[in-house]
């Protein structure tokens, strides 16, 4: 339970389903790391306020409630977080809390206790250990639980799957729930300055200094670190005369590849740390199959072709802007999740 609507909600449908229901809040030994504490810190989902928020709604419900510390796995997170931006790459940490968190050592603690499945308000669907598409595509989130494992699956409880945000309000409206009308947290929840440079350099430093390179390869300009930068990035670039997007970065050299818009048009892209939803694919295999390189966005048609078990390149058909090394790659046949990985 986050202190968020959508686990408290969950926890409710829950409770009237007639599970015997226990809230788990996940500390994150988090306080104002990278900068003073913000308004970015209240929309995340690990703040005090949430774990007040969390703690009230299990109240109401009369059901225990716990909070558990993982200060200790949440730094692991952010260290990867820190390195990989270092690395001129984009990461995406709510993959990997999901995957190793929430559906990792929350599992083996609902063991402890000997719990019987694992819940979230998630806005996805799990049938026979297949993971599905939320009914409410416009919410969906199974771009970040790809990397649940199948057997998990079988023991996840998404009790939003088939509703609206709306839905999900009114329900909590009509519980008397104070997270009713509380906004969705959008931010990384352990960036609490509101910008996330100030983690990764406080984590190890920032990335090589160098130069902004045009499309020729000329020098059009220095900046102090590649851990700015992310590909398509539009701000905080040289004024060129013309809109210009970061197409590539090579954190070896410092140098940040500056494109126009039709630069970052890409038509494959290789997928490393493949983890599959269904039975692993033979080398040389090809899946049709839609694919999404980030996760506000629709699903676009791809061929996948299997290098192995952990390697793929994606064909698209259209060309795809932007895709971004670090970001999760995840691959759908309609609504079923067939896997997923990392672009590399």
């Amino acid at each position: 339970m986050s202190g968020g609507v959508d686990s408290s909600v969950a926890a409710l449908l829950l409770q009237r389903q007639g599970h015997d229901v226990v809230g788990v809040f996940m500390r994150n030994g988090v306080s104002g790391l990278g900068g003073p504490a913000s308004v970015a810190q209240e929309k995340s989902c690990c703040s005090a306020s949430d774990a007040r928020d969390a703690a009230l709604v299990s109240d109401r419900l009369g059901i225990p409630f716990y909070s558990v510390d993982y200060a200790e796995e949440f730094g692991g997170l952010i260290d990867h977080f820190a390195a990989e931006y270092r690395r001129g790459r984009t990461p995406n940490p709510c993959v990997l809390c999901n995957t190793q968190l929430k559906f990792g050592h929350l599992f083996r603690l609902a063991d402890d206790v000997g719990a019987a499945a694992v819940a979230t308000g998630h806005y996805a669907r799990a049938v026979d250990g297949q993971l599905l598409r939320a009914r409410d595509t416009q919410k969906d989130q199974t771009y970040y639980l790809f990397g649940v494992e199948r057997e998990s699956l079988r023991r996840a409880l998404f009790p939003l799957g088939d509703l609206t945000k709306a839905e999900v309000r009114a329900i909590a409206a009509d519980a008397g729930f104070s997270t009713a009308a509380k906004p969705e947290s959008m931010e990384i929840c352990f960036v609490t300055s509101g910008d996330y440079r100030d983690v990764v350099r406080t984590r190890g430093g920032g990335g090589r200094s160098g130069r902004f390179l045009n499309a020729a390869g000329a020098e059009v300009g220095r900046h102090d670190g590649v851990d700015g930068f992310t590909v398509g990035q539009r701000r905080g670039l040289p004024a060129l005369g013309t809109p210009h997007y970061v197409g590539r970065i090579d954190p070896e050299s410092g140098d940040v590849l500056l494109v126009e818009r039709q630069g970052l048009a890409a038509r494959s892209a290789l997928v490393r740390a493949v983890h599959w939803l269904i039975d692993d694919p033979a080398p040389d295999d090809e899946i049709a199959a839609s694919v999404k390189v980030r996760a506000r966005q629709e699903p676009v048609a791809a061929t996948i072709r299997v290098r192995d078990a952990a390697t793929v390149e994606l064909r698209f058909d259209a060309p795809v802007d932007a895709v971004t090394p670090g970001q999760a790659a995840v691959f759908y046949r309609q609504d079923r999740v067939l896997g997923g990985g990392w672009l590399d």
